[in-house]
Protein backbone atom coordinates (compact mmCIF):
# COMPACT_ATOMS: atom_id res chain seq x y z
CA UNK A 1 0.00 0.00 0.00
CA UNK A 2 1.21 3.63 -0.62
CA UNK A 3 2.33 5.36 1.73
CA UNK A 4 0.72 8.87 3.07
CA UNK A 5 2.54 12.05 1.45
CA UNK A 6 3.40 14.77 3.80
CA UNK A 7 1.26 17.75 3.55
CA UNK A 8 3.24 20.44 1.05
CA UNK A 9 4.24 23.61 2.57
CA UNK A 10 4.60 27.11 1.35
CA UNK A 11 8.17 28.99 1.53
CA UNK A 12 8.10 32.41 1.61
CA UNK A 13 8.69 34.26 -1.08
CA UNK A 14 11.93 36.48 -0.74
CA UNK A 15 12.23 39.86 -2.98
CA UNK A 16 15.37 39.70 -5.34
CA UNK A 17 18.15 41.82 -3.56
CA UNK A 18 18.33 45.32 -5.11
CA UNK A 19 21.24 45.47 -8.34
CA UNK A 20 24.51 46.44 -6.58
CA UNK A 21 25.89 47.55 -9.67
CA UNK A 22 23.71 50.66 -11.45
CA UNK A 23 25.11 51.28 -15.03
CA UNK A 24 25.02 55.28 -15.91
CA UNK A 25 23.98 56.41 -19.38
CA UNK A 26 27.16 58.56 -20.17
CA UNK A 27 25.79 59.08 -23.38
CA UNK A 28 23.11 61.11 -21.61
CA UNK A 29 25.57 63.19 -20.15
CA UNK A 30 26.61 64.17 -23.23
CA UNK A 31 30.72 63.77 -22.14
CA UNK A 32 33.36 61.84 -24.19
CA UNK A 33 36.37 59.92 -22.73
CA UNK A 34 39.75 61.18 -23.50
CA UNK A 35 39.82 57.78 -25.83
CA UNK A 36 36.26 58.78 -27.34
CA UNK A 37 37.91 61.94 -28.40
CA UNK A 38 41.24 60.90 -29.84
CA UNK A 39 38.23 58.92 -32.04
CA UNK A 40 38.00 62.19 -33.82
CA UNK A 41 41.12 61.47 -35.59
CA UNK A 42 40.85 58.37 -36.45
CA UNK A 43 39.14 56.10 -39.65
CA UNK A 44 35.61 55.33 -39.76
CA UNK A 45 36.75 51.90 -39.52
CA UNK A 46 38.53 51.98 -36.56
CA UNK A 47 35.35 53.79 -34.49
CA UNK A 48 33.37 50.93 -35.82
CA UNK A 49 35.82 48.48 -34.25
CA UNK A 50 36.51 50.79 -30.98
CA UNK A 51 32.55 51.21 -30.30
CA UNK A 52 32.71 47.51 -30.39
CA UNK A 53 35.28 46.60 -28.27
CA UNK A 54 34.24 48.22 -25.90
CA UNK A 55 31.09 47.70 -23.11
CA UNK A 56 27.31 48.70 -23.54
CA UNK A 57 27.94 52.48 -21.92
CA UNK A 58 30.59 53.46 -24.79
CA UNK A 59 29.02 51.33 -27.92
CA UNK A 60 26.46 54.59 -27.29
CA UNK A 61 28.95 56.80 -27.73
CA UNK A 62 30.49 55.04 -30.46
CA UNK A 63 27.72 54.43 -32.72
CA UNK A 64 26.83 58.32 -32.19
CA UNK A 65 30.16 59.49 -32.86
CA UNK A 66 30.11 57.15 -36.42
CA UNK A 67 26.66 58.50 -37.11
CA UNK A 68 28.12 62.46 -36.85
CA UNK A 69 31.14 60.67 -39.13
CA UNK A 70 28.80 59.14 -41.45
CA UNK A 71 26.52 61.45 -41.75
CA UNK A 72 25.72 63.77 -45.21
CA UNK A 73 23.80 66.98 -42.98
CA UNK A 74 23.55 67.78 -39.96
CA UNK A 75 20.31 66.20 -38.86
CA UNK A 76 21.14 63.18 -40.82
CA UNK A 77 20.47 59.62 -38.87
CA UNK A 78 19.17 57.47 -41.61
CA UNK A 79 20.93 58.07 -44.54
CA UNK A 80 22.25 54.60 -46.26
CA UNK A 81 26.03 55.28 -45.68
CA UNK A 82 24.82 55.69 -41.71
CA UNK A 83 22.79 52.60 -41.72
CA UNK A 84 25.45 50.20 -43.40
CA UNK A 85 27.96 51.64 -40.94
CA UNK A 86 25.70 50.73 -37.86
CA UNK A 87 25.04 47.56 -39.09
CA UNK A 88 28.79 46.98 -39.43
CA UNK A 89 28.93 47.76 -36.34
CA UNK A 90 27.24 44.92 -34.98
CA UNK A 91 27.76 42.62 -37.33
CA UNK A 92 31.23 42.79 -36.02
CA UNK A 93 30.23 42.80 -32.13
CA UNK A 94 27.99 39.63 -33.48
CA UNK A 95 30.34 37.80 -34.67
CA UNK A 96 32.62 38.62 -31.88
CA UNK A 97 30.07 36.70 -29.60
CA UNK A 98 29.72 34.21 -32.12
CA UNK A 99 33.71 32.89 -31.50
CA UNK A 100 33.10 32.66 -28.21
CA UNK A 101 29.27 30.71 -28.16
CA UNK A 102 29.92 28.60 -31.00
CA UNK A 103 25.62 27.19 -30.20
CA UNK A 104 24.42 30.31 -29.97
CA UNK A 105 21.74 29.89 -33.49
CA UNK A 106 19.55 32.86 -31.96
CA UNK A 107 21.82 34.90 -32.44
CA UNK A 108 22.96 33.13 -36.03
CA UNK A 109 19.90 34.27 -37.60
CA UNK A 110 20.15 37.35 -36.36
CA UNK A 111 23.55 37.92 -37.97
CA UNK A 112 22.46 36.62 -40.96
CA UNK A 113 19.78 38.97 -41.72
CA UNK A 114 22.01 41.84 -40.68
CA UNK A 115 24.25 40.59 -42.84
CA UNK A 116 21.34 40.20 -46.02
CA UNK A 117 20.13 43.74 -45.13
CA UNK A 118 23.80 45.10 -45.25
CA UNK A 119 24.05 43.69 -48.56
CA UNK A 120 20.61 44.71 -49.95
CA UNK A 121 21.64 48.54 -48.78
CA UNK A 122 25.32 48.49 -50.35
CA UNK A 123 23.15 46.91 -53.73
CA UNK A 124 20.85 50.21 -53.37
CA UNK A 125 23.91 52.27 -53.30
CA UNK A 126 26.14 51.00 -55.74
CA UNK A 127 23.15 51.70 -58.10
CA UNK A 128 22.76 55.27 -57.32
CA UNK A 129 26.39 56.27 -56.90
CA UNK A 130 29.35 54.16 -57.59
CA UNK A 131 31.47 56.34 -56.37
CA UNK A 132 30.15 56.79 -52.69
CA UNK A 133 29.83 53.08 -52.81
CA UNK A 134 33.87 52.70 -53.50
CA UNK A 135 34.17 55.27 -50.73
CA UNK A 136 32.02 53.65 -48.31
CA UNK A 137 33.62 50.32 -48.76
CA UNK A 138 37.35 51.18 -48.79
CA UNK A 139 36.54 53.08 -45.48
CA UNK A 140 34.91 50.32 -43.97
CA UNK A 141 37.61 47.77 -44.83
CA UNK A 142 34.49 45.62 -46.04
CA UNK A 143 36.32 44.15 -49.30
CA UNK A 144 39.62 42.58 -49.49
Amino acid sequence: MPTKKEPLTKTPKVAPAPAADVVVDVAQTGDLTPEEQDLDESGIAEVVEAATDKGAITLKQGRRKLVQQMQTHAKDSGSTEVQVALLTGKINDLVKHLKEHLHDNDSRQGLLKMVGRRRRLLRFMKKGSETKYQNLIAELKLRK
